[in-house]
């Protein structure tokens, strides 16, 4: 253990995670180093990647393509497997790069952005927050200049918009807790992680407004509500409290590496059903951006809308709603059908309905119309 006061009066209490005496004593001057130093130079002198990790993961954070530790070989994969334990002011531009070859050698600029560049600035953004940073503009890597292919072979599911009446087609075929778990994201352009581990508390539907404490870039945001998922959220927020959405079964989503496993077969089933492949939960929120860009919201809002960095003193206010915001939300379209459909006004009544059982004739169809759509994606 390390056991006693550094020199600005902090009692300081840990352990050295070692048995071997030799290795004991060398973190402890390791650590009677940096504790100078933080008191000479500051947090910024001494904190390291790793610390930031904990601290962004601590305040809801994703740790999805940072890395896995393996308790049997102690050692860290990915991102964290080069950058564990490296002092955050010494990451340079030239070390993300040549890990990013490490790592993901052979890739498309999109595929390392979304793996490697997203998670390490969303840390990044993070420490800067805490103010164990300073803020950086570091370049992602971009498709060649120059040509017009931008990504070679289909696109991924989730990876881009569609029409509202497309995804309607897709959402009527879900069983009522999917379908208003879909609803509430082609409707506010949440991230399904934000919208999986919210509570209920955190909707204030007669202000329009949802406050997220924690948000992928480690800061708090506000979310206006469209007109549209008032009755929806009305009844989850006055008969449902803790988490606002369930699974089937009524019970809170379990979250997996940025999804909930549980809607799988459920979307499986509803594309067979539909015979709509193109929509997966993050597709709202690329529909989301698209829509609003076509109805000529201004960037600004639309990034404050969807959570994207913006140097904006709003930030501070992530309580409050903002009216200008609300606006916004709701020139997204609506389709009355849609808005009628039963389960949009009694969701927690409804929610352990299950969407009616595929047939061996609708299966079949289902399957034949998939594989279609792949024959003309790979076309």
């Amino acid at each position: 253990m390390i056991r006693g006061t550094d020199a600005q009066g902090r009692e300081v209490y840990e352990s050295t995670k070692t048995a071997n005496k030799k290795a004991a004593h060398g973190l402890l001057t390791k650590k009677e180093g940096d504790l100078l130093t933080e008191v000479v130079h500051g947090k910024k002198a001494v904190v390291t990647f790793d610390q930031a990790v904990e601290s962004y993961l601590e305040n809801g954070g994703s740790h999805r393509f940072l890395g896995t530790f393996d308790e049997e070989k102690q050692e860290w994969s990915g991102l964290m497997a080069h950058l564990n334990g490296v002092v955050l002011r010494k990451i340079t531009q030239n070390d993300m790069n040549a890990i990013g070859k490490k790592l993901y050698p052979g890739v498309r600029p999109d595929t390392l952005n979304r793996q490697l560049w997203t998670p390490f600035i969303a840390v990044w953004r993070h420490a800067v927050a805490m103010e164990w940073a300073d803020l950086r503009m570091w370049i992602r890597p971009k498709n060649p200049k120059g040509t017009n292919v931008v990504s070679f072979g289909p696109k991924r599911v989730g990876s881009y918009p569609v029409a509202y009446d497309l995804a309607w087609r897709f959402i009527r075929d879900c069983s009522p807790a999917n379908a208003a778990i879909f609803t509430i994201l082609f409707y506010t352009g949440m991230r399904p992680i934000e919208l999986f581990v919210m509570n209920t508390p955190q909707v204030n539907v007669p202000g329009r407004w949802i406050t997220l404490p924690q948000s992928k870039i480690g800061e708090a945001r506000g979310v206006p509500i469209h007109e549209a998922l008032v009755p929806l959220l009305t009844d989850m927020v006055e008969n449902r409290p803790g988490r606002l959405v369930r699974t089937w079964e009524n019970e809170p989503f379990t979250v997996y590496d940025d999804n909930g496993g549980q809607m799988k077969k459920g979307i499986a089933a509803a594309r067979l059903r539909s015979q709509v492949f193109d929509v997966a939960p993050y597709t709202a929120r690329h529909t989301v951006s698209t829509q609003l860009v076509m109805n000529n919201v201004h960037s600004h809002k639309k990034d404050q809308i969807l959570g994207h960095a913006t140097d904006d003193m709003s930030r501070h206010y992530t309580n409050v709603p903002q009216t200008p915001l609300i606006e916004a939300i709701n020139t997204l379209p609506v389709i009355q059908e849609w808005l009628d459909a039963d389960w949009m006004r009694d969701p927690v009544k409804l929610v352990r309905r299950r969407a009616p059982t595929l047939k061996k004739a609708q299966r079949e169809a289902g399957e034949a119309a998939y594989l279609k759509w792949q024959e003309g994606r790979a076309a």
